[in-house]
Formats: structure tokens, C-alpha cells, sequence
């Protein structure tokens, strides 16, 4: 008679994930991985465990075992950083993405169009993960890469993505950190600011982003849907401030923006 703890087959496929399949130890390595981000290149080993709550002991283990796989290198110094293997991860799932194949072609026939950097994310925890950036090299106010995470209430395309939500998914999007990374002299910096602005964007379906994120940086995004309806993604264009005050950006750049996200959506099987 098999122990009680133990199943006596495997799942159904449908059937949703038992608590017995858990596996903590890869739980923790994986939210060590978590840990790094674009601001957060490489972190120290006792501020790694005390981010993630994991006993110091315990986040050596993981660490060596990460470096040991090819995850994680550790420098000179002692801090850890993400090795190039992680890389191998991110894209492969990128090249799975339906969304990203399918964008990829109006995205660039947009880039052209404009000859602006344009962008495709979706929405990650309270961030903007960016998958697609095809970026005008004048665009030299923001550091941004595919794989970057940045702060959804502060980007034209988090906020698109953010507009999409109910008011109880919002609240477990959203929290005070969610509001700390921007440093625009137009950030908005709670999400009772942020509500009526989600209002409006929810009403005219885009939004603009006006030097919140970034001194210097303005856009406008729209959003992408899929067959069901659902906001799956947002694409926005991004401009240097100095050279589109907000009426240029919306006059010039929001018609074919809007062409382009229509185009991905129906790509998508969405109307």
C-alpha cells in the first residue's frame, strides 16, 4: 500500500496543481533568479537571502548550485549576476510566443512608418515586460532592452495594460513599491492618482505616457487583444520629448500606432 503522502497515479491533465508537487527547493533558486532585474544587475549574497527570506546557509547552496549549472556567475567581488546561459531561457520562450511572431512584421512596417522606436510588452506582476523593441537610435533618454521590466504606472504601455483590469485585480497588481521607480517630473505616485488617469484610457482606448517615466521621454501605446477580447499586450511609440510636444506625438504618431495594434490583433484571430 503506497504511503499516504504519495498520489496512486499521476494528475489528469485537467486537473488543477496539488500542494504535493510543490518542489520548495527550486521554488527558492528560482526566486533567487527573480531577484535581478535591469536596476539590479548583481547582488551581494546576504542581500539576496533578505530579499527572499531564505536562510543564509540555505541561499549559498543556491547560488553555488545556480553558478555550478550555468545561471548565475559570481565576480570579483563576491556578488552574483545572471551567466549568459539564462539568456538561453528568455529567448527560447520568446520564440514560443505567438504574440511576438505575429507582431513582429506590423511592428516594424510601424518603426518604419514613423521612424520612431516602437515597443510590444505585456504585463508582469506591476511591471511592463518588454518583448519586442525596435529602437530609433536618437531615443537616448531610457536604457531599454527586450527582457526589461519597468515600472507598469509609469509607462504609456503598462497603463494601457493596467486600464484592462478590474479594480480587484488592480489592487493585487499594485502595491506602494509599484510607484517608486519613476523619475519623470510627471510621475504619478499612488493609485488614487492613478485611477482617474486608468478611467480615461479605459474610455478613449490608448494612453500617452508624458515624461513620467523619464525627464525627456514621451509616447503613446495602445492595446493588442486576442480571439477571446482579452488585452493580451500593448505597442507604443516612443519619442524624444524635445521634438513631439503631446499634440505632435497624438496628430503624427497615434493614427498608425493604432493601425499597427489593430493589424496584431486581428493576426491574433481578435476584431
Amino acid at each position: 500500500m503506497p504511503p499516504r503522502d504519495e498520489p496512486t497515479s499521476p494528475p489528469a491533465e485537467d486537473s488543477p496543481p496539488r500542494r504535493s508537487y510543490h518542489v520548495e527547493a527550486l521554488a527558492k533558486g528560482l526566486r533567487l533568479l527573480a531577484l535581478f532585474s535591469e536596476q539590479r544587475p548583481s547582488m551581494k549574497l546576504t542581500d539576496m537571502a533578505a530579499a527572499t527570506d531564505i536562510p543564509l546557509p540555505t541561499a549559498f547552496r543556491m547560488a553555488a548550485t545556480l553558478v555550478t549549472e550555468g545561471f548565475l556567475e559570481q565576480l570579483a567581488d563576491g556578488a552574483y549576476r545572471p551567466a549568459p546561459k539564462v539568456l538561453t531561457l528568455g529567448f527560447a520562450a520568446l520564440r514560443g510566443m505567438d504574440l511576438v511572431e505575429l507582431a513582429d512584421g506590423p511592428l516594424r512596417r510601424l518603426a518604419a512608418t514613423t521612424g520612431q522606436t516602437v515597443n510590444l510588452g505585456t504585463l508582469s506582476d506591476d511591471r511592463v515586460l518588454y518583448l519586442i523593441r525596435l529602437r530609433n537610435n536618437d531615443l537616448v533618454t531610457a536604457n531599454i532592452q527586450v527582457g526589461s521590466r519597468l515600472p507598469a504606472v509609469s509607462t504609456s504601455i503598462g497603463k494601457v495594460l493596467l486600464a484592462g483590469l478590474d479594480d480587484d485585480r488592480l489592487a493585487d497588481h499594485l502595491g506602494e513599491t509599484s510607484f517608486a521607480g519613476a523619475t519623470g517630473p510627471n510621475a504619478i505616485r499612488s493609485l488614487t492618482g492613478l485611477r482617474p488617469a486608468l478611467a480615461e484610457i479605459r474610455e478613449r482606448g490608448w494612453a500617452v505616457q508624458d515624461e513620467e517615466l523619464a525627464y525627456g521621454l514621451r509616447s503613446v501605446a495602445a492595446p493588442v487583444s486576442d480571439a477571446s477580447g482579452t488585452v493580451v499586450a500593448a505597442v507604443n511609440v516612443a519619442v524624444p520629448a524635445m521634438e513631439f510636444p503631446v499634440a505632435r506625438l497624438l496628430d503624427e504618431l497615434r493614427p498608425p500606432l493604432l493601425d499597427a495594434c489593430r493589424e496584431i490583433t486581428l493576426l491574433l484571430g481578435g476584431r
